[in-house]
């Protein structure tokens, strides 16, 4: 009789930089890899690109608008795809962080906070045992350069893998509307 088979472990996805407009997330191995870059000759949109290093392809998968004043856009498949207002692709949770948004098999995912950190979480999932995890980065004595990257927990699952750039492009909308919501400096003009 076999063994049964080992339980694979999550991937490990880490954060570059803690910019939010220019990044990578990647595996150890780069066998997942996205660069996350805004132009600045295109200061209001960012790009996600997929890299595939193996065969040299690098493929627009999804784009975020943020327009001064507007409500911010997404659009997917690059050129070939629609913009949709960013509320129709993520819907906000009104009075905490976080969202939720549907995945192509139409699996529900919800992005919350627990103990302070972001999870990602099947809607329809009894357990709401986490799917994905956001460990945030961690600074020499609070202040100097990071001693440990940010990174995602990420459980290997079929269906998590099919949705990945949709995950990718809901953690950049959630995050960002978490950081604006705790500015940190108020400019008082008088």
């Amino acid at each position: 009789m076999p063994p049964p088979p080992k339980v694979q472990p999550p991937h490990r996805l880490e954060l570059s930089t803690n910019s939010l407009r220019n990044t990578a997330i990647a595996s150890a191995d780069d066998s997942i890899h996205y660069e996350i870059v805004t132009r600045f000759w295109h200061p209001h949109i960012t790009k996600i690109n997929r890299c595939d290093f193996e065969n040299l392809v690098v493929d627009t998968v999804a784009e975020i608008e943020r327009n001064p004043g507007q409500e911010p856009r997404v659009r997917f498949d690059g050129d070939k795809g629609e913009w949709v207002p960013a509320s129709q692709f993520l819907n906000f949770s009104e009075d905490r962080i976080g969202g939720t948004f549907t995945g192509p098999s139409d699996i529900r995912y919800q992005w919350r906070t627990h103990k302070g950190h972001l999870q990602l979480v099947k809607d329809a999932d009894g357990k709401q045992e986490p799917v994905v995890d956001f460990h945030p980065h961690k600074r020499h004595f609070f202040a100097f350069r990071m001693s440990k990257h940010a990174w995602l927990e990420v459980k290997p699952q079929p269906e998590v893998t099919e949705v990945m750039e949709r995950l990718i492009v809901s953690y950049l909308l959630v995050e960002r509307r978490r950081r604006d919501a705790h500015l940190r400096v108020k400019i008082e003009r008088g």
